[in-house]
């Protein structure tokens, strides 16, 4: 098999002895390509540019749910609404802002950074006003959920092409693989930076709690009153400063983005001549095979992480009673990832992304079932903490990582199809994020169904039992649906190698002047 691969990759010249052609009609030797090598600082450049994501989704995911209930006092159905509205718009705009992007000419700055510099300053001030609570209690819940809605569309138009540069920094596979890597350190350093800064803030104040919500008595009521309103002001101050310094990484990080990356155009894309429509693009990744099986284990496996982090400050606070601990648990969590994403792109280069897949993702379920079936335990709860942290790494590098592959695999079957970047990564993100939506709204519906008491101290044991069940039992039943799924995916090691060596072909055809009949053949026969 390998060496029939090896004679249908050779010229057809090639095949011929050498001493049957004349010697001015013998193919020319074309001198080896010399490899294009991102330096480091571009590596920095590009992986920094992921952190204004990861900090902002990091700071809604885990602390969004908890500041609704508890600070700005929406009653937890209108949180629900506002969470899975929230969630759906935003996946929605996904593909949106990919249309938009693939109609997009290139300018002078490129096709996708125009999009990151022109959403940026918009975009932080939508995030600011999510965690403002508005003196007119009757239109709160349509406030959150309008800035809400406006922030998620905005960092959208950032994210999106910022997602889609991966296939446009270098034409080496390795090269963006090697990115990616530095990306996904970045992006995971980005989550350590959310949670820092917000829970660290926050944790510094005293969230005010209600010792017996239920009770109406005036004593009680009169007792609280004044004690409980300047820590809830106190409260609202520290999500406003945590916002504010969370705005100005937002800030800092696209600036460095923009100044230290420049896109590069495919050459055998300048040749096109028409560029695709969009609905004939969408039509055409959505029948690729590779790419629906990738986003359809992944979807799972991103959604068991998703209701995780969406319920971990509950699940702290309430189930497992560690009020003042669950921002340093988070801490643990996310500097565990932080320092395992350089091993797995180790693991993954060494024995392969599917490997990786199994590995990494599948290492969570033992913690999660120990924490579901042991006592409230602060020692057992870091270990747990530090060992998630290693598989929350590996979901957070390799869907980024298996994405380009599933690209290159694509413009080989559709050597005519171009600009279709935006729509494999903005479809990817729309099926996770529509998800993520649906899981934050029922999560947060099934909790107000069980009796959850707004700023109440403690919560009754049917509440402790449905966070219970968000945190461990479902994750746990998700991630193993979304490994079976993997089972079907078909681009493997050998896959990749096979299609890194087309490609190149394919690259130095188009890059060539004058290439000949022979050349021509020679290229069909590979693809």
């Amino acid at each position: 098999m390998a060496k029939g691969e090896g004679a249908e990759s050779g010229s057809a010249a090639g095949l011929l002895p050498t001493g049957i052609l004349p010697v001015a009609e013998r193919p020319a030797q074309k001198e080896p390509k010399k490899k294009q090598q991102l330096s480091i600082c571009n590596k920095l450049c590009y992986a920094v540019g992921g952190a204004p994501y990861q900090v902002t989704g990091c700071a809604l995911g885990f602390f969004l749910q908890i500041y609704l209930l508890d600070v700005a006092q929406v009653d937890p159905f209108s949180a629900s609404i506002i969470l899975f509205v929230g969630r759906a718009w935003d996946a929605f705009t996904d593909p949106l802002v990919g249309f938009c992007i693939s109609k997009s000419s290139w300018t002078r700055l490129g096709r996708l950074m125009p999009w990151i510099i022109f959403s940026t300053p918009l975009a932080i001030i939508a995030y600011f006003l999510i965690w403002f609570v508005p003196d007119f209690p009757q239109g709160q819940a349509l406030w959150y959920l309008l800035f809400y809605c406006l922030f998620e569309t905005l960092v959208t138009c950032f994210h999106v092409p910022y997602s889609a540069l991966t296939m446009f920094i270098s034409t080496e596979q390795s090269e963006r693989d090697s990115a990616t890597a530095y990306r996904m350190t970045v992006e995971v350093l980005g989550t350590v930076l959310g949670t820092a800064i917000q829970g660290q803030i926050v944790g510094q104040v005293d969230m005010p709690c209600l010792q017996d919500p239920n009770d109406s008595a005036l004593a009680t009521e009169g007792a609280n009153r004044t004690q409980s309103t300047t820590s809830l002001k106190e409260t609202q101050n520290a999500y406003l400063l945590a916002a504010g310094v969370i705005a100005s990484i937002y800030v800092v990080c696209a600036v460095i983005l923009t100044l230290g990356v420049r896109e590069q155009r495919e050459p055998y894309e300048t040749q096109q001549a028409e560029p695709m429509s969009f609905f004939r693009g969408l039509r055409l990744v959505m029948s690729h095979g590779p790419y629906v099986k990738l986003i359809a284990g992944f979807l799972f496996t991103s959604l068991a992480f998703m209701l995780v982090e969406g319920n971990f400050a509950l699940f702290c606070t309430y189930t497992l009673g560690f009020r003042n601990e669950f921002q340093n648990l988070l801490l643990a969590i996310m500097l565990s990832a932080t320092f395992t994403i350089p091993i797995w792109q180790w693991f993954l280069t060494r024995f392969g992304k599917k490997t990786a897949v199994y590995v990494g993702i599948s290492s969570a379920v033992p913690f999660l079932i120990l924490v579901a079936f042991t006592e409230s335990n602060l020692i057992v709860t870091y270990v747990v903490a530090v060992a998630a942290g290693i598989s929350v790494a590996a979901a957070f590098l390799l869907p980024w990582s298996m994405l380009p592959d599933v690209i290159d695999d694509f413009h080989l079957k559709q050597p005519q199809s171009h600009g279709t970047e935006p729509i494999f990564f903005s479809f990817y993100v729309f099926f996770t994020k529509f998800a993520s939506g649906v899981s934050l709204g029922i999560s947060t519906l099934s909790l107000d169904f069980a009796g959850y008491e707004t700023r109440g101290c403690s919560q009754p044991t049917r509440v402790k039992f449905t966070l219970k069940m968000l945190v461990t039992i479902a994750p746990i039943a998700l991630i193993l649906l979304g490994l079976l799924l993997f089972k079907l995916y078909p681009i493997d090691e050998e896959k990749r190698r096979q299609n890194k060596k087309a490609l190149q072909a394919l690259r130095e055809e188009a890059s060539s002047s004058g290439c000949s009949d022979t050349d021509s053949t020679e290229l069909a026969s590979i693809l």
